[in-house]
């Protein structure tokens, strides 16, 4: 799982690529992401006690959605059970993090929701008051423990025709983290790049899930079966960062002395994200040997970041004494977006015999209609008294007095534009099986036209664009049984991983720690796979499989860090299409028990290589500073080359008790690719250990208790070379390397219990 700011799992990793290149199913269907740049859907938005199952596709069938290259994981819901069912659990936990220091937050529900440039009209001019104090009322707290619940009822009616299944789910917790962040440049010839300013940062996040799932089937006769499906997840994630900041090479920088130029910046950022799902789905035996089955699916996914406040100060040290002094420009912005899709899905299946063979054909095809709007507005904020000073004239932030810059706001941005996208979708696919051989195939067309539109464009060479394209995906897959408990399977298919909508919309925004920019001229990446596979189970309960897998990708969709052509001086972070990359490597899985401890193990091996242009700054003849382009081989970007995951395992039914402990590594990979030769941003390798232990009673009741990151590892991003006008920087601890970012999030506890009727 690739980490949020604050440490929780938020995207699934698999194979070690980077999560772009796989997709989220709910029950078998796509949904749209809540992201206000790409497609992949967060899983930390959906609530866990809602989950019945979670299931991997490694490799794609016709009858699949043909955008993964990774893989993709189907999340499948709660269904009615075959008699009534109650169950509830409700728990409690702290982090860590919050015994060493306060919890930062302010009145985020008395903030404004709209910009005055929504509320007031496009004429309108604003002024101070139409900005909320809220925003800025900062406090610091110890936060009340976690709180987490959760209650899931269903029964089955009408002689077990009708089965319902309602659940609801209830998270409030407090997370966070401490970050060390360093700016860097590339000076002259030097190698490796000098770093010029060291960010300390505090984050702390209070997130609040809630969760509500309904599944109504209903069993018309043996040959016929109707379900239908609602779901609404919410996520709201109340973020404080409070900075310290000091200048490394300019500011009179002097350590040993104590004095140094310091900055300070603290930011309020609300983010709501919800997705509400509907399917209506069926199934029907039309005939003895056809069958047919449909979907009809509404979603909507939406995110909303309002009045998300920025205030800088200026600071000095002096003998080792800090102080705040006076104020900079601030900004407010206001941004949301909504995902909407409408989708038709319709399959037809026939049976016959062909011989020894039963043959199962499949057709079928797919159209999804998909828009999407997006918002943004900032106000830029100047001090009223530019020599005001901290502790003298105000003492917080709601005390500033400020002029506002750009009355009307900045909707003047291509960050103000909507999106499209069909995919229509057709397909046919046989699986033929005989004793001991099954084989599986078929080829599977998309159409796709995307596009977008810039609602405010100021002189761009596009505010408008489109891409068509249509995606011929063959695949095929054998499996053979030599005897009942071994596999042996062999793979090919071909997929494609598309533009987010953002990417291609010519945007520019400072974001985290870069300004960003889109690409209208990005290409979808198309990818052909091959995997051989052994499987073993001795037992139910056992396996072992060893896999080798190929993957030969076509213009990957990669981030770098590049120099603009005009303004040299701005360095953006931009997607692009790099050339080709191959990917190859091997799988092991392990599932083993003796009585009641098991071992689960799985490890995979990436090869992966891509050869792209990398700037290089030489000394010419004359002496003066040239840049070359020189080639550069290197690992896909996020591609990690070693993923494993280890878990001990006991379970005693006798007695009621389950516990485990997991441990999981994922290897170096890329986070950032330079434009310049060897300097990539690498995230280190980690280890992260989780356990937990429950006691059931017999009477349904059970406690449980959950530890996340016992080994308190941190999230660090360096790079491979160093460089001696570092050699007096604090933190850089890495030897042979040039650290850029650490993270640290420490523990956290959850112990609760659970009621299952």
């Amino acid at each position: 799982m690739e980490r949020n700011s604050n440490g929780d799992g938020q995207y699934a990793i698999l194979r070690g690529m980077d999560k772009r290149y796989n997709y989220t199913l709910v029950n078998g269907v796509k949904i749209p992401s809540p992201d206000n740049k790409y497609r992949y859907v967060p899983l930390d938005i959906f609530p866990s006690d809602l989950l019945d199952r979670l299931e991997v596709y490694k490799a794609l069938t016709p009858a699949m959605e043909g955008d993964a290259i990774g893989g993709a994981v189907n999340m499948v819901m709660k269904d009615a059970p075959d008699k009534f069912t109650l169950s509830a659990n409700v728990s409690t936990g702290y982090n860590e993090l919050f015994m060493d220091r306060k919890f930062m937050g302010y009145d985020f529900r008395n903030i404004l929701s709209k910009s005055p440039y929504e509320r007031n009209g496009s004429q309108y001019n604003a002024v101070p008051a139409d900005f909320s104090a809220a925003a800025v009322n900062y406090k610091h707290k110890t936060p009340a423990p976690n709180l987490l619940g959760s209650i899931a009822v269903g029964n089955r009616f009408l002689h077990d025709k009708l089965g319902i299944l309602l659940a609801g789910s209830y998270q409030n917790t407090h997370r966070g983290s401490n970050s060390l962040f360093f700016d860097s440049e590339a000076v002259d010839t030097l190698r490796g790049e000098v770093l010029t300013k060291m960010s300390e940062r505090q984050y702390s996040e209070q997130q609040i899930r809630c969760g509500l799932h309904s599944k109504i089937d209903f069993r018309i006769n043996e040959k016929h079966k109707i379900q239908f499906y609602n779901a609404f997840m919410n996520l709201t994630n109340v973020q404080v960062r409070d900075v310290k900041s000091t200048q490394l090479t300019i500011g009179g920088y002097d350590p040993v002395a104590g004095n140094a130029t310091l900055g300070y910046s603290t930011r309020s950022r609300l983010t709501r994200q919800q997705i509400f799902n509907s399917t209506l789905q069926g199934k029907h035996q039309l005939l003895e040997a056809l069958a047919l089955q449909w979907s009809a699916v509404y979603s909507k996914a939406t995110s909303e970041v309002p009045d998300n406040v920025t205030v800088p100060l200026i600071g000095v040290m002096e003998n080792f004494r800090e102080r705040k002094t006076t104020v900079g420009d601030a900004s407010r912005r206001w941004e949301h977006n909504s995902d909407r899709d409408l989708s038709g899905y319709f399959n037809l299946v026939y049976h016959t015999v062909m011989g020894a063979a039963q043959v199962e054909w499949t057709t079928g095809g797919l159209f999804r209609d998909k828009s999407r709007s997006n918002f943004y507005n900032n106000y830029q904020l100047r001090p009223a008294d530019p020599f005001a000073e901290y502790g003298r004239d105000f003492t917080d932030y709601t005390q500033i007095r400020w002029t506002i810059q750009n009355p009307r706001g900045s909707v003047a941005s291509a960050l103000n534009y909507d999106a499209t996208e069909q995919i229509k979708a057709g397909f046919i696919q046989f699986k033929a099986e005989t004793k001991y051989l099954e084989i599986l195939g078929g080829v599977r067309a998309e159409a796709t036209n995307q596009g977008y539109s810039m609602l405010f464009p100021i002189g761009e060479d596009r505010p408008d664009g489109r891409q068509k394209y249509t995606d011929i995906l063959p695949s095929l897959h054998f499996k053979y049984k030599p005897k009942d408990h071994i596999n042996l399977r062999a793979s090919y298919f071909r997929s494609v991983n598309r533009p987010g909508f953002f990417e291609i919309v010519p945007y520019r925004i400072v974001q985290e720690e870069y300004q960003e920019r889109g690409n209208p001229d990005l290409k979808r990446a198309i990818a052909d796979n091959i995997d051989l596979r052994y499987e073993l189970f001795p037992r139910s309960s056992e396996q072992l499989m060893v896999g080798i897998f190929y993957k030969m990708i076509k213009n990957p969709i990669e981030y770098t860090l590049q120099r603009d052509a005009v303004r040299g001086q701005d360095i953006y972070y931009s997607p692009g299409n790099f050339g080709n990359a191959k990917n190859y490597g091997l799988e092991i899985d392990y599932i083993k028990y003796i009585k009641q401890f098991g071992i689960k193990a799985n490890y995979t091996y990436t090869h992966s290589r891509i050869t792209t242009p990398k700037s290089r700054r030489i000394r010419n003849e004359s002496g003066d500073l040239e840049t070359i382009n020189v080639n550069q081989t290197r690992p896909l970007y996020g591609q990690s080359a070693h993923v494993a995951n280890l878990s001990i395992l006991y379970k005693n039914q006798e007695n009621g008790i389950d516990a485990q402990l997991a441990g999981g590594y994922t290897g170096d990979r890329i986070n950032t690719v330079s434009q310049f030769l060897d300097n990539d941003l690498w995230q280190k390798g980690f280890i992260q250990m989780d356990a937990s232990v429950e006691k059931t009673f017999r009477n349904g009741l059970g406690v449980f208790l959950k530890a996340n990151n016992l080994l308190d590892t941190p999230m660090e991003v360096y790079m491979k070379n160093t460089n001696a006008s570092n050699a007096h920087i604090p933190h850089q601890d890495l030897p042979g390397k040039t650290l850029i970012r650490r993270d640290r999030y420490q523990r956290s506890y959850l112990i609760g219990v659970r009621y299952k009727f």
